[in-house]
């Protein structure tokens, strides 16, 4: 659905704002993303592997540190509320959330929690380029359309996808399909050059971060296997979502402050059972992608993963889940592929 009924977005007047816009995304992403790399080598599970006890003291600590960090900076605030101010104010107002959503994802992160960078990162690119349209006087609907260039260019720092990108924060405004397209053009535009400033401010190469197979032949009944995968994997999007609404719900019964540390002790709990239920899957998705074909352990490493960020998400620490989804549907669709090998396995792990 299209939605018709916003005004045109001036982009000849506003391409700088657009540009910068991008720029700044990037720069902010340039900054993040080394910080979290750094904190993943000393705290994340790889560096405790041989001391997994240790690492869920030190999960349970990371809990304690985003409460402390929720009790003393205030609320985090989240993507749900970001998308909500767009469709309101045209986007937030202020930047007070990011004094602790900052800090307390790079640790929920880091130290291997089962969530992925990719919504601090939005809400943080989202919320700067609110903070540019207010600092230039921008009325609601292009403060709208600046937003979410400033989305788009987070998820563009992170993904490597200009064009990709700025359709998802287009995407992920509304449930019934593309609206706000009047922002289209300024998310592409804004999204290649916060690509451009990433690459240059990273040294970012060209190189796919995983390695797949080479894609056979395409049949015509690879398109009825893919469409399969996509229902499949809709009941799982929905079970995610079911699982953390009840989950939640029991945690609404306890005192906020006890909610993040008893997410990390479940954390490093489920870690004992499994290395897969921690990390946003990230890392782990290139071994999975090269072992051998065994049911059984695409089947535990779904689970696992399915568990661990459903827990991360419901106790309150911060990230996104958009990854940890990837990583459990490349489990499942290499699962499917045990279960039928006529099937294309590369098509089942995509769709």
């Amino acid at each position: 659905m299209i939605h018709e009924d916003q005004d045109e977005f001036p982009l000849g007047r506003h391409f700088g704002l657009v540009a910068l816009t991008g720029i700044a995304g990037a720069a902010a992403a340039a900054l993040y993303l080394p910080v979290l790399w750094w904190l993943s080598r000393h705290l994340g599970p790889e560096a405790w592997a041989a001391r997994p006890l240790t690492h869920l003291v030190l999960l349970c600590g990371a809990g304690a540190a985003v409460a402390l960090i929720g009790r003393l900076a205030g609320p985090s605030g989240s993507v749900e509320l970001l998308v909500d101010n767009i469709h309101v104010r045209g986007g937030v107002e202020g930047a007070r959330e990011l004094r602790a959503l900052i800090p307390a994802s790079l640790i929920c992160i880091a130290s291997g929690g089962g969530m992925g960078p990719e919504a601090p990162l939005v809400q943080t690119t989202g919320t700067i380029a609110g903070r540019i349209a207010d600092a230039f006087g921008l009325a609601a609907v292009d403060k709208r359309v600046l937003t979410i260039t400033g989305m788009a260019a987070g998820f563009t720092a992170l993904f490597g996808a200009p064009v990709g990108a700025a359709i998802f924060a287009l995407e992920i405004l509304h449930r019934g399909g593309l609206e706000y397209q009047e922002a289209l053009m300024p998310a592409v535009i804004g999204s290649l050059c916060g690509y451009a400033a990433f690459v240059v401010l990273t040294g970012l190469g060209l190189s796919p971060t995983w390695s797949f197979t080479a894609v056979a032949a395409l049949r015509p009944a690879d398109l009825a296997w893919a469409a399969l995968a996509g229902v499949a994997a809709a009941a799982v999007a929905a079970a995610f979502a079911a699982a953390h609404h009840a989950l939640s719900g029991l945690f609404s019964h306890l005192p906020a402050w006890t909610r993040p540390i008893l997410g990390g002790l479940g954390l490093g709990l489920l870690a004992l059972a499994s290395p897969y239920a921690l990390t946003f899957g990230e890392g782990q998705l290139g071994g999975l992608l090269s072992v051998a074909p065994v049911a059984s352990f695409f089947a535990v490493a779904a689970l696992a993963k399915f568990c661990g960020t459903t827990l991360t998400v419901s106790s309150g620490w911060k990230g996104g889940f958009i990854i940890p989804l990837f990583f459990i549907g490349a489990c499942l669709g290499r699962l499917a592929h045990v279960a039928f090998p006529q099937t294309n396995e590369i098509v089942l792990m995509a769709a």
